[in-house]
């Protein structure tokens, strides 16, 4: 099973495309959102071909922080997903519609923490011009859109700080601050579907802070060479790194996954290697 990070990992926003090329040069590029009538997340053609490619030798697991609402405005390659993480999984998709007995299960696992509202209370109490937007998804984290330059300092580890003792960690990605309740995992939701599907391998690519343990929890995995954690340096040894950014660094590591699945799935050893590659 591969579980795929979305934005800036699989898919790319006009901003975060990257192209350092000349414009005649620019790969041809697939729009795979459309949101106000207006394209806002792309692939290029290679990564939609290496996305095919591993749709036929691994179950495909789109892995995102976006709500249901927001993920169902993407549009990927090949055949729809059977299953998908949506809400840093706090969501399961089955065929499109959210299981309920994983809603149950993570509700249950986030009786400890401090409710979404109590959350969102303190940190518009604790905000000022710097603060965009700040939103609650889904009913179950809360996010602040942010002006980087004009953030101050030590807001993050303040709100950090309160935030702990609630059962919530705190972020900064790009210009959103997410505070999220620690038991709201994209790892343990790609367990569970790793369970369903009775699969034993499983493999994962994501940029950001919140994908960080999704990374951990693979045999193994990848990340580009951009991103939060890019910026801090993040390694493990079953985890490459790209050497492009931007879009080509999800053409790249698409193309990546593609040749580690297939060549498990060949007859010979490399299947057990590929199971063994994360206790190495």
């Amino acid at each position: 099973m591969v579980c795929l990070d979305l934005d800036r990992t699989t898919i790319y926003s006009p901003a975060a495309l990257d192209l350092r090329c000349p414009d005649s040069d620019a790969p041809r590029l697939l729009c795979v959102e459309i949101h106000d009538g207006a394209p806002r997340s792309f692939m290029t053609e290679a990564a939609a071909d290496a996305f095919r490619a591993l749709q036929d030798t691994a179950v495909v697991v789109p892995t995102t922080t976006r709500t249901p609402a927001q993920l169902a405005r993407v549009h990927l390659p090949g055949s729809p997903a059977r299953y998908a993480i949506a809400s840093n999984g706090g969501h399961v998709l089955v065929d499109g519609e959210i299981d309920a007995g994983w809603s149950a299960t993570v509700r249950s696992r986030l009786a400890g923490c401090a409710p979404p509202a109590e959350v969102e209370t303190h940190m518009r109490a604790h905000s000022g011009a710097f603060v965009l937007r700040l939103r609650t998804a889904a009913g179950l984290f809360c996010y602040a859109v942010v002006e980087r330059a004009a953030l101050p300092s030590g807001w993050v580890e303040e709100l950090s700080a309160w935030c702990a003792p609630r059962g919530w960690t705190v972020s900064l990605q790009g210009r959103k601050v997410y505070a999220v309740p620690a038991g709201l995992t994209k790892s343990a939701a790609a367990a569970e579907v790793l369970d369903r599907c009775g699969g034993t391998t499983l493999l994962a690519a994501g940029d950001s802070l919140l994908d960080a343990d999704l990374l951990d929890a693979a045999h193994l995995a990848i990340r580009p060479a951009h991103g939060e954690l890019a910026a801090t340096g993040f390694a493990r040894p079953h985890l490459a790194v790209t050497v492009a950014t931007g879009v080509a660094a999800g053409a790249e590591l698409l193309a990546w996954l593609s040749d580690r699945v297939a060549a498990a799935t060949r007859p010979g050893p490399g299947g057990q290697a590929l199971r063994e590659a994360r206790q190495r």
